[in-house]
C-alpha cells in the first residue's frame, strides 16, 4: 500500500496545484475532525498540511453540512474535508481519499435494543440526524426506512443530538469514531450501547467541486493527499487524536486506490 501511495504521489512530483487565486475550503463540527468549540480537529490540521505543501491559500470558514454540498455542487465552494460520496455526488464532487471507517447506531439502553432491526420495529423510537449526513449501506437504509415512517428528528449541530439523546427526546444516533469522545463530555456513556452496521469501512477524503477545480487539478490533489499518507504526515495527523494503532486502522483501512 505504501509503495502504490509513493509512486501516485511520485507520478506528479513537482506539479504543485495551481492557485492563481485564494481556494476557499469548509469544515463542519462533528467531534475530533473539527471541534468549533476548541478550534480544533483532524480536519483542520490536514488543511493546514495542504496549504503548506502546495503553498496555496486557503480561506477557511466552517459551515452546516448541507450547506457546504449546496456550495460544492454550485461551484462557489473550492474543498471540504471528510466527506463520503454517492452516486448523486459523484455528478458535481471528485474525491482524495485518505481514511475509511465504520458507522455504528449509538442507542439508548432503556430503548430496550440490541439490533438494527429491533430499532426500525419499534415505532416509537426516534432517530437524530443531521440535514444531508449519509452513513453505510446499512446506516443509509435504516435513516431512509425511519424518514419515511416520520420518525427522524433533525437538528443543526452533535451537541444538539446528544443533548436530545441524554433527555430522551431521541433514542438513537448513528455516529463514527471521532464522536466516541463525546460519550463522556455528555454524559450518555453508561446508558447507551453501541449497535456496529457490520458494513464495509466507509472512505472518506478531501472533497473538491467539478466546476471550481480542474480535473488536471483534482489530481495533483490528490498526489497531494496521497504523498501525506506515503510519508507518514497523515497517521501523525491522526495520531494526535487518536492511539496510534487505532489512527493506523482507519488509514489503512481504505480499498486500493
Amino acid at each position: 500500500m505504501a509503495c502504490a501511495l509513493w509512486l501516485t504521489a511520485t507520478a506528479h512530483a513537482g506539479e504543485k496545484p495551481d492557485c492563481p487565486r485564494p481556494l476557499t475550503l469548509a469544515l463542519h463540527d462533528h467531534g475530533l475532525l473539527y471541534s468549533q468549540q476548541t478550534d480544533t480537529g483532524i480536519d483542520k490540521d490536514i488543511a493546514a498540511e495542504m496549504a503548506r505543501r502546495s503553498g496555496c491559500k486557503f480561506d477557511i470558514s466552517l459551515m452546516p453540512r448541507a450547506r457546504i454540498w449546496k456550495l460544492i455542487e454550485s461551484g462557489e465552494l473550492d474543498f471540504s474535508l471528510s466527506g463520503i460520496t454517492n452516486p448523486q455526488r459523484d455528478q458535481f464532487a471528485a474525491f482524495a481519499w485518505y481514511f475509511a471507517d465504520h458507522f455504528a447506531l449509538l442507542v439508548r439502553r432503556d430503548a430496550g435494543v440490541s439490533k438494527i432491526e429491533e430499532f426500525a420495529a419499534k415505532p416509537h423510537l426516534r432517530l437524530g440526524a443531521i440535514p444531508a449526513f449519509r452513513y453505510s449501506d446499512r446506516g443509509n437504509e435504516l435513516f431512509d426506512t425511519l424518514t419515511a415512517k416520520n420518525r427522524i428528528t433533525l437538528t443543526a449541530t452533535f451537541d444538539a443530538l446528544f443533548k436530545n439523546l441524554a433527555i430522551n427526546r431521541i433514542q438513537g444516533m448513528i455516529i463514527e469514531p471521532f464522536d466516541y469522545p463525546s460519550f463522556d463530555e455528555y454524559k450518555v456513556r453508561e446508558q447507551t450501547l453501541l449497535i456496529d452496521f457490520d458494513d464495509v469501512p466507509v472512505p472518506h477524503g478531501v472533497i473538491m467541486s467539478k466546476k471550481a477545480i480542474p480535473a488536471a487539478e483534482q489530481e495533483k490533489w490528490r498526489a497531494l493527499i496521497n504523498g501525506m499518507r506515503a510519508d507518514g504526515s497523515m497517521q501523525r495527523i491522526f495520531e494526535k487524536y487518536f492511539p496510534a494503532k487505532q489512527a493506523a486502522a482507519l488509514l489503512n483501512a481504505l480499498p486500493p486506490q
